[in-house]
């Protein structure tokens, strides 16, 4: 009886346990998929609303469309220049020296469409010019873009550098692109057009001897991605340029020899580098950099893409094929990997090796 009784209560609390799981999965499978649902709506709505963007903002052709460039003296601003005025688009190249060289060229090899202006980024002033000059001169369609591509480079070891060069280096790379970006973009967002930061692989990519550069490069990253989130509710697009080796494509190199930066150090510096290393690491930095590319294609087809594209990326990575998969993914890797990969070069096992050498 009592066997009876037990195997009675234990049935009806099996069932009854049986049933709150039954309940608890029927709830848990309706929560997924509500859960699934949600989600799969909310990837409709914001696909739908891209797409409705891209519709927006294409660019078949620049006529009635302007575009800003800065940096337009020599190199990449140069090139894409000719270019957009070969498309149709109203140009103002902004150049350092509109009186030089690379300015004058410019003007005679392009159409009237084509406006030198001058422009320092690094003035308050010529910007201010520069914006007033546009107004005067904006077509139909208004301006389009902004492409920020005015920049330095110079290689030293942090020990090797002022804080002079720190600063030159960021008025012009980091605030030269906000200066000029905070005072156009009011007539960037009024077109829902475009912004173009160049950049480089070195915002990520942290090896000897770039560190003045990378600091400004990693600062006008930042600067883009944070515009981006905040002008994406006004249709307008922000994308950045990440060349990799291109300084015999440009003039962007500085030219010196190992004598000169060793004038610079002072006495304490000269203790732990010793004149033998830095011949050495100017010879593998000027020979690296003749190994890069010899044209400048690839970066012009990526700005010109960001410029007119219906679907600009907001990175653009411009390496080898070979090397592409190694600096996709660098920026992922753990500290200790990413610092490892220094030790691997001769270089480093050499600059290690003649440290504090008389």
């Amino acid at each position: 009886m009592i066997n009876k009784l037990g195997y009675k209560v234990c049935s009806q609390f099996c069932h009854s346990v049986s049933r709150h799981f039954a309940r608890m999965n029927t709830i848990f499978v309706i929560g997924q998929i509500i859960g699934i649902a949600s989600i799969s709506v909310a990837l409709l709505f914001a696909l739908a609303k891209l797409v409705s963007r891209h519709r927006r903002s294409h660019v078949q052709d620049g006529y009635g469309f302007a575009v800003l460039i800065t940096g337009c003296d020599s190199g990449f601003g140069h090139q894409l220049a000719r270019v957009l005025d070969d498309k149709g688009f109203v140009v103002f190249a902004g150049c350092l020296a509109p009186e030089g060289p690379g300015a004058q060229s410019l003007a005679e090899k392009s159409s009237s469409n084509l406006k030198v202006l001058k422009l320092d980024v690094t003035s308050n002033e010529e910007v201010q010019q520069a914006k007033k000059t546009v107004l005067q001169n904006l077509p139909d369609k208004g301006l389009w873009a902004v492409v920020n591509n005015a920049g330095i480079t110079d290689w030293a070891e942090i020990e090797w550098s002022s804080i002079e060069d720190f600063q030159r280096m960021i008025d012009v790379n980091l605030f030269g692109s906000i200066r000029v970006s905070s005072a156009f973009l009011p007539l960037v967002r009024a077109a829902k057009g475009r912004m173009v930061f160049m950049s480089s692989i070195f915002a990520f990519f942290n090896c000897l001897n770039m560190g003045a550069y990378s600091v400004s490069k990693r600062g006008l990253e930042a600067f883009a991605d944070c515009l981006r989130v905040e002008m994406a509710s006004f249709g307008v697009k922000v994308s950045i340029i990440q060349p990799g080796n291109f300084g015999q494509a440009t003039n962007i190199l500085k030219m010196k020899t190992g004598l000169d930066i060793w004038e610079k150090l002072d006495g304490e510096c000269k203790q732990i580098f010793n004149l033998q290393y830095m011949e050495l690491a100017n010879e593998y930095f000027m020979s690296t950099c003749k190994g890069g590319f010899k044209d400048a294609n690839m970066v012009i087809d990526a700005m010109l893409h960001a410029v007119t594209s219906s679907r600009p990326k907001y990175r653009y990575l411009l390496v080898s094929t070979v090397d592409m998969l190694f600096f996709q993914l660098f920026p992922f890797l753990p500290t200790f990997l990413t610092d490892a990969v220094f030790s691997l070069s001769p270089m480093y096992g050499k600059r290690k090796a003649l440290l504090y050498a008389k």
